[in-house]
């Protein structure tokens, strides 16, 4: 009895863990997300740069904060790894976007946990949070 009841339980959890739904490729292939927050600052729109990050085919990840930033992402259990992340290398006179270039680079490089929730996708990586807001261009 005992051991039946374990296999039941075991079912049971596997069946659980195999039905939970987590982001895919195909939900962030083909978007483009603007930054709304880094780690619960509100980020303004600094001299008509808007920070972003776009996703394309076999989600090649683009985007920009002061420096455009490019490389192939892979989506593994929730989490987005860009590794080797290639970037321009220009200073911007906004301090803010000079740092988060620095986040967005380690939160990549080193995996982020990538959630979505109705228009709004959230990076985490450590002590970072980058919030996004679907802003594809049609």
């Amino acid at each position: 009895m005992k051991k039946s009841l374990f296999v039941l339980a075991a079912a049971l959890t596997i069946s659980a863990c195999s039905s939970q739904t987590g982001v895919k490729q195909t939900d962030l292939q083909h978007h483009r997300f603007e930054l709304l927050s880094v780690d619960g600052q509100t980020v303004p729109a600094a001299q008509g740069r808007i920070p972003e990050i776009e996703f394309g085919s076999n989600l090649h990840v683009s985007g920009q904060m002061c420096n455009r930033f490019m490389g192939q992402g892979n989506l593994e259990n929730n989490v987005l790894t860009v590794k080797g992340l290639a970037s321009t290398m220009m200073l911007c006179p906004d301090e803010n976007l000079n740092k988060w270039d620095h986040v967005i680079s380690d939160v990549l490089n080193n995996g982020a946990a990538v959630s979505l929730n109705e228009n709004k996708m959230v990076l985490k990586q450590g002590k970072h949070t980058l919030v996004y807001r679907l802003k594809d261009r049609m």
